[in-house]
């Protein structure tokens, strides 16, 4: 066993870690970090993806004793002090951009790297920014629209999307 020291979140984390143990699954089993999922174990779904030492990669390709004296964030890390969600989130709930869930807080955490790379966000720019991540469910529309919305463009809200009444 190998001891760690992980920055979780703004959060210092220590474990032993066996040296064939996965970060997903060091955060997900011995820390409850439920955020990144365990969809493929080969890289190819997105599900998994974190920030670590501010690099977006996918947490099942990284070993846990790997991210000894680093800093990993989750999608938990994306929602204000509060508990009130950030405005990328804001808008994949505004804009129905999740139905399952469980591709969610990759698709998250890969468009906030997008978000905050500089690039145009368009259409085109935000299918390939989120083409490491699968989602089996949406066909990624709603997906786009909550990304663009977020980077401040106009964008029309899905069919049947209940608009708020003013009382």
């Amino acid at each position: 066993m190998l001891p760690i020291s992980v920055t979780v979140d703004g959060r210092l984390e220590t474990g032993q870690v066996s040296s064939r143990t996965l970060l997903v699954h060091w955060l997900r089993d011995d820390l409850d970090k439920r955020g990144p999922k365990i969809g493929c174990d080969t890289g190819n779904c997105g599900a998994c993806t974190i920030r670590w030492d501010g690099l977006l990669v996918k947490s099942c390709m990284v070993l846990a004793a790997q991210a000894d004296d680093t800093r990993v964030e989750t999608a938990a890390s994306l929602a204000h002090d509060d508990g009130s969600l950030n405005d990328l989130q804001a808008c994949f709930k505004e804009h129905h951009g999740l139905q399952c869930g469980y591709c969610t807080s990759g698709m998250l955490m890969t468009a906030t790297d997008l978000l905050e790379s500089g690039e145009e966000i368009t259409e085109h720019s935000v299918r390939r920014g989120l083409k490491g991540n699968i989602c089996r469910c949406t066909g990624y529309e709603n997906i786009v629209r909550a990304v663009r919305a977020a980077a401040g463009h106009d964008v029309e809200k899905p069919h049947g999307a209940a608009e708020e009444v003013a009382s």
